[in-house]
């Protein structure tokens, strides 16, 4: 009978426990699952307008050319590369708003509010790297010299690695760690600030308001970030382009880059415009539709309860 209680008693406690791990589980998972579906939002609104940038990047002419390049090329090749930033850039966005929370609530005991950011988003931005070989591959489809060698995502990645081996997945990966950690760092130590500057009291606000303040604080970050960091982009799109050979170094890669573009910043910073304006409209959909599935989350997790 003793025995009997002693089951008895114990159960609340594995359901609880259960229970526990459940909320666990839902308190984790959002973030990851909201900035997912944000980004995919984003990339194939925006895409077209990468691929453009991207042309300048490589090349360094200017946007007409650009545009005649594409246009010459035709519609059906402009969404050619889709499917890796697709999937690199939604799960890389996945990943620095899920792994900040985690590692915010972490060390949210262990460091003052400022340095919690900063930890969390460089930590977060790091881990983002993991991606490489996606964004390396949507590098080669976007460059017009692979167009008949590698005819999609699956082959290209199957052509790499036989002929070339896993470590060419990986060419460019110094550019990105320099880019997206302290992006990452700078876009949340910004985000509540500005956020709170242009949206005052949300309940006094429409939700429509709401969206538009979001989209402007998303769209104010993405493009500082986009502005600082524009050199490393350029340079990582061209240690990316290269298939095979020499690994150079990113510091060599630049002087080359430099060297090349007469010394001038002004032809460094090609394509910035057009970036800027991907930008504003990348980081603001992001962080709209970010926002609006988070809460409508929270919404439904209320209601539960």
């Amino acid at each position: 009978m003793r025995h009997q209680n002693a089951i008895v008693d114990h159960q609340p406690n594995n359901s609880s426990q259960t229970t526990r791990d459940m909320r666990k589980t839902q308190d984790t998972l959002p973030p990851y699952l909201c900035g997912f579906g944000a980004s995919m939002a984003n990339i194939m609104i925006t895409f077209p307008i990468n691929k453009l940038m991207f042309r300048q990047q490589l090349f360094g002419i200017r946007y007409k050319q650009a545009f005649h390049q594409l246009y010459q090329e035709g519609a059906l090749t402009l969404y050619r590369g889709l499917l890796p930033p697709l999937l690199q850039k939604s799960a890389s966005v996945a990943v620095m708003f899920g792994l900040y929370h985690h590692c915010e609530r972490a060390l949210i005991h262990q460091l003052s509010p400022l340095h919690v950011t900063v930890v969390a988003g460089m930590i977060a931005g790091t881990c983002e790297a993991t991606f490489t070989p996606l964004e390396r591959i949507q590098t080669l489809l976007q460059d017009p010299k692979y167009t008949k060698t590698l005819r999609n995502t699956t082959s290209a990645f199957a052509q790499i690695s036989s002929e070339h081996g896993m470590k060419e997945l990986y060419r460019g990966v110094t550019a990105i760690l320099y880019r997206n950690g302290p992006s990452s760092a700078v876009f949340f130590t910004l985000r509540n600030p500005i956020k709170d500057r242009v949206r005052p009291v949300e309940e006094q606000q429409g939700k429509l308001m709401t969206c538009v303040s979001d989209f402007i604080s998303g769209s104010a970050i993405g493009a500082l970030c986009s502005t600082l960091f524009f050199p490393v982009n350029v340079v990582k799109t061209r240690m990316q382009s290269q298939l095979g050979g020499e690994f150079v170094s990113f510091s060599a890669t630049f002087r080359i880059i430099f060297k090349e573009r007469d010394r001038s910043w002004r032809k460094v910073y090609r394509g910035m415009h057009l970036n800027l304006v991907r930008s504003l409209i990348s980081w603001g959909i992001i962080n709209t539709v970010y926002e609006i599935l988070f809460k409508s989350y929270k919404r439904m997790s209320t209601e539960d309860d």
